[in-house]
């Protein structure tokens, strides 16, 4: 079975979609992070680490759906 442009560019948002909640998820523990009365630099570097992450595979995802949509 072979999908269609179509299934793939749903699937492609699918994992869109949850990259950018898993993002602001991280975001969100960040700032729990900063607000506390000591917060942790390692849990912080690897917040913003793991952010950065996400944005490498939105980016990489927005070029594969570029692609599709050609």
């Amino acid at each position: 079975m072979t999908l269609s442009n179509e299934e793939k560019i749903s699937l492609i948002n699918q994992h869109k979609k949850t990259n950018e909640l898993n993002k602001y998820n991280l975001y969100l523990s960040l700032v729990e992070e900063n607000a506390v009365t000591a917060p942790k630099a390692e849990t912080i570097t690897s917040l913003n680490s793991q952010i950065s992450e996400c944005d490498r595979k939105l980016a990489a995802l927005a070029a594969e759906l570029a692609e599709l949509e050609e």
